[in-house]
């Protein structure tokens, strides 16, 4: 219990604090990174949270006296919350809802990408956001597995352009043209997204189960029931393990 306890606090402090002020010194709130399966996220001088059926935002620019913002109804099934730039990309188990961020503690929607009923983690970089759809009786599907591209050129309109086939995916993460997606029991797979309508696979380690990912400054933090695994991809056809912070049952 106590290295699992461990182990959230160092996934907290990397996602929420990228920079922390010296002793004495006011902190500010800073941008994090987490990962696609997180539900609540840091953007600029907000904090945005997700339940079951809602969006709730947070004004964190004192961080001694935070200010409840607006409460926003999505539906049921909501699972997962991601910014990227301006806006948070809401994974559900219908669909992914984008929300403009133009006034931070009372997120707008903009549009809803639709789907078959199942888990729905979500990344977004440039002009695609990258969707896993996972089976199991948890998100009530059926036998869905796949890696869904979604075209958000047009946040209004988001349209997707391309599906891959996966055997259990759970959590995801890009950078560059390097895609990560965990497969559960399954694995870590290691993608070539620079063509998205061609995306192909480079790497996919078997020996691992990965829930979720967090791909930072050439590190990846992965998760799984066994442990935090860090990896080095400075050369992203060849994933070097770094290190291992195992969490005891």
């Amino acid at each position: 219990m106590k290295n699992f306890l461990r182990g959230l606090v160092l996934i907290s402090t990397l996602w929420v604090c990228q920079r922390c002020g010296k002793a004495g010194d006011s902190i500010s709130p800073g941008t994090g990174t987490g990962g696609s399966t997180a539900r609540f996220t840091v953007a600029g001088n907000a904090l945005y949270l997700v339940t079951d059926t809602d969006l709730q935002a947070y004004d964190i620019s004192r961080s001694d006296n935070p200010r409840i913002g607006s409460k926003t109804t999505i539906g049921t099934g909501v699972e997962t919350i991601f910014p990227y730039k301006n806006n948070l990309f809401v994974g559900t188990q219908t669909g992914m809802y984008i929300y403009d961020l133009g006034i931070p503690d009372q997120p707008r929607r903009l549009s809803i990408y639709t789907h078959f009923q199942s888990c729905d983690p979500v990344v977004a970089q440039g002009n695609y956001a990258y969707v896993t759809l996972r089976s199991g009786t948890t998100c009530r599907s059926t036998s869905l597995n796949t890696l869904d591209v979604i075209d958000i050129s047009n946040l209004s309109q988001p349209k997707a352009i391309a599906s891959y086939p996966m055997k259990n995916p759970r959590g995801l993460g890009i950078d560059g043209t390097t895609l990560f997606v965990t497969e559960g029991d399954y694995g870590l797979r290691v993608l070539d997204a620079s063509n998205p309508l061609l995306i192909r696979q480079t790497q996919f380690f078997e020996d691992i189960k990965a829930y979720d990912v967090i791909p930072t400054q050439k590190r990846l933090i992965v998760t799984g029931p066994d442990g935090i695994y860090q990896y080095s991809y400075a050369d992203p056809n060849k994933l070097q393990l770094l290190s291992k912070l195992s969490i005891e049952p």
